[in-house]
């Protein structure tokens, strides 16, 4: 059982990691969302490492977002508004881009889906307003 249990650890730790490198790309890229590839990472490696689990808890930029999320299943105002504009923003552009009408269609629905279920999250403000999602 040992052998499947590091290939487990080893995936959980592939795919936090690149969940990190996304959700740090999403800083300064407007249209990747930084949060949620945040929250998959530190899922990811609460499973399969401590220590990372332990230095993105304690990070200031990403410790806020992963502590608010936790503890209370929201995100701050901050995040909602931003997060809320990026989603129709990169569907609309997606959605002006692709070429075929059955895709343009399959975009709309999965805005709606996405901007209906990320509107509907509980906002919570933390106690340090200036710490999340730089």
């Amino acid at each position: 059982m040992e052998p499947i249990i590091n290939i487990r650890r080893l995936f959980l730790n592939v795919v936090g990691g690149l969940s990190l490198i996304l959700g740090v790309i999403g800083i300064v890229l407007p249209l990747l969302p930084t949060t949620p590839f945040v929250l998959l990472a530190s899922a990811c490696f609460m499973r399969s490492s401590p220590r990372f689990h332990q230095w993105m808890h304690s990070h200031k930029t990403f410790g806020p977002i992963i502590s608010n999320w936790e503890q209370h299943r929201a995100v701050s105002r901050k995040v909602k508004r931003r997060g809320a504009v990026l989603i129709v923003l990169s569907f609309t552009f997606s959605i002006i881009v692709v070429p075929h009408f059955w895709l343009k269609v399959g975009l709309l629905i999965g805005l709606v889906v996405l901007i209906t279920w990320f509107v509907r999250l509980p906002i919570h403000e933390s106690v340090d307003h200036g710490q999340e999602n730089h």
